[in-house]
């Protein structure tokens, strides 16, 4: 496993070699190189990466989406590589809007085709070039992407199967809230609170039970 240090010389060597295409780098505590990239520059980042001899990541391990609501530029795309021939793991970050397509890292990492379409199934992030961006995950139809963090927690429609139409049909969320009455006493018997000091909520069920004179 390499070291905080070495993590960081390879990064600074990755900044001075791959120049603007590199917004920044850092070393996380738990030890993880990440270099942030600008986004028109991925492709020939990850070449650079798989191909150099001093780095040969040759594994793309996965590639996911983040999203911050509260940024221009929401999503996050991460890609994280191995390298076998030197025991050496690196992140990468790219961000990107609702509307602006990331290059498809299809090209480079064969099997970035699925994890870009579950980052375009869940989060909406567009790869420009993929060769079969569909949904992986959600059903047939689904509206939305639902990691999201705007999404809503019960989702759009609901998915039932008809018996009388013999088939599964999609009909718009309902929830019905009733007005309820709720017993916030403490379940808690037997608790006692010597001297002046007020009773705290909840602990008014403890009258019930004293015996009575």
């Amino acid at each position: 496993m390499a070291s905080i240090q070495e993590l960081t010389d390879l990064g600074t060597a990755l900044a001075a070699a791959l120049g603007e295409d590199v917004l920044g780098h850092e070393v996380s505590p738990t030890v993880e190189l990440t270099l942030t990239v600008k986004r028109e520059s991925i492709l020939r980042v990850l070449t650079h990466l798989r191909d150099a001899p001093e780095t040969r990541f040759e594994q793309l391990i996965d590639l996911c989406g983040a999203d911050f609501p509260s940024r221009p530029e929401r999503f996050d795309v991460v890609y994280h590589l191995l390298s076998l021939s030197h025991n050496r793991r690196i992140r990468l970050k790219v961000a990107t809007d609702e509307d602006t397509p990331v290059d498809s890292a299809a090209q480079i990492y064969p099997a970035a085709t699925w994890f870009e379409r579950e980052a375009w199934d869940l989060y909406g992030i567009f790869f420009a070039d993929n060769p079969d961006l569909r949904r992986i995950l959600t059903d047939y139809g689904f509206e939305g992407h639902p990691l999201r963090k705007d999404f809503p927690l019960t989702g759009y429609v609901e998915v039932r199967y008809d018996s009388e139409q013999k088939r599964v049909v999609y009909e718009p969320v309902k929830l019905t809230q009733d007005f309820r009455s709720f017993d916030f006493l403490s379940p808690w018997e037997g608790m006692t609170r010597p001297g002046p000091a007020p009773v705290l909520p909840g602990d008014e069920k403890v009258a019930l039970n004293e015996p009575k004179a």
